[in-house]
C-alpha cells in the first residue's frame, strides 16, 4: 500500500515475584516520588492520581497513570527513551496480592514494541523487582 505505514509489531507478557512489603506498602511507594526512587535506585517524579504523569530512572521511563485501585492495583501507559517517536505507548498493570509473608507482584505489560524484548528478558527483574526485594527487605 503506497503511502501507508507497515502497522507497528507489539507483543505482551507477564512476570510476577515475592516482596516483604505489604500490598499497601509496595502501592505507596510505587505511587510516591520518593518511594519509588528508594524501592529501584532511579530518580522518579510520581503525581499520584489518576490522570498524574509520572518519570522513572531519571527519565529514562515516563508515562501516566490511567487507573488505581489503592493498595491492589496500578495502571500505567510506559514508554522509555528506547521507545521510537513512531511507538505507541505500552501499557503496564501491577497487580498486588497478600500472601502471609509479603507480597505477589504481578506485572502484565502489554503493547511493548516487539524489538524491545529485553524489557521481559531482565529489564525488569534487573531494574524493579531485585531492587524492590532488597529495599523492602532492609526496611
Amino acid at each position: 500500500m503506497r503511502g501507508n505505514k507497515a502497522p507497528q509489531m507489539t507483543y505482551a507478557y507477564g512476570l510476577s515475584d515475592e516482596i516483604l512489603g505489604t500490598a499497601q506498602e509496595i502501592y505507596d511507594a510505587w505511587m510516591s516520588s520518593a518511594g519509588h526512587t528508594a524501592m529501584t535506585g532511579g530518580d522518579a517524579r510520581i503525581d499520584p492520581r489518576v490522570g498524574g504523569t509520572f518519570t522513572a530512572w531519571d527519565r529514562h521511563i515516563v508515562g501516566r497513570t490511567t487507573a488505581l485501585e489503592p493498595g491492589h492495583r496500578i495502571v500505567q501507559t510506559w514508554r522509555t527513551a528506547d521507545f521510537a517517536e513512531s511507538d505507541a505507548d505500552s501499557q503496564i498493570e501491577v497487580l498486588l496480592e497478600p500472601l502471609p509473608a509479603g507480597t505477589r507482584l504481578r506485572l502484565v505489560h502489554t503493547r511493548v514494541p516487539d524489538r524491545l524484548r529485553g524489557f521481559e528478558d531482565g529489564g525488569w527483574q534487573a531494574h524493579y523487582f531485585d531492587p524492590m526485594r532488597a529495599d523492602f527487605a532492609s526496611d
